[in-house]
């Protein structure tokens, strides 16, 4: 059976904007690229209004229920988190052809903001994946991950951006 990555959606969700030009520009430039490979879409929500006023818990609980707001019941949502799996490039390439094979229309990666994600948020996940056993900002990730995804797709396609 082959995979028809077309067929998948692939949206990148994300808390608050991208505040720094070159993240900006670097998330932009393999944002183009991916259009190549699949449906790829990233959506930015809004930070929450009155934040200082709030403990990290009341942070994540309110960001928590603006995300899940965002997923559909068909998503499958992978979370991008510091106590997700460590994976290889390669073995994230092999993951995202076995959940084309297996009939997955539509994978919702989620950054989420300073302190995490809501316990609602984890219960919800159908995974979770760690970029590195380094802390990133939530910031970087987003450069880092994009990247990643546009990795796995070229070494999907046997294309020479991968070297081993």
């Amino acid at each position: 059976m082959k995979s028809n990555y077309r067929c998948m959606k692939i949206l990148l969700l994300l808390m608050g904007k991208t505040g720094q030009k070159y993240l900006q520009e670097g998330i932009s430039v393999y944002e183009g690229r991916l259009k190549h490979y699949i449906s790829y879409s990233r959506e930015e929500i809004p930070d929450i209004k009155g934040k200082s006023s709030l403990n990290r818990n009341q942070i994540k609980e309110q960001e928590g229920g603006l995300i899940l707001k965002k997923v559909e019941n068909g998503d499958l949502l992978v979370l991008l988190d510091e106590n997700g799996k460590d994976m290889s490039s390669v073995e994230f390439s092999i993951k995202l052809e076995k959940w084309s094979l297996s009939g997955v229309k539509s994978i919702v990666f989620a950054i989420g903001g300073a302190y995490g994600f809501s316990d609602a948020v984890y219960e919800r996940a159908n995974d979770k994946l760690s970029l590195s056993k380094m802390t990133f900002s939530h910031q970087m990730v987003r450069l880092f991950f994009t990247e990643q995804l546009y990795r796995a797709f070229t070494i999907l396609k046997g294309e020479p951006y991968h070297h081993e």
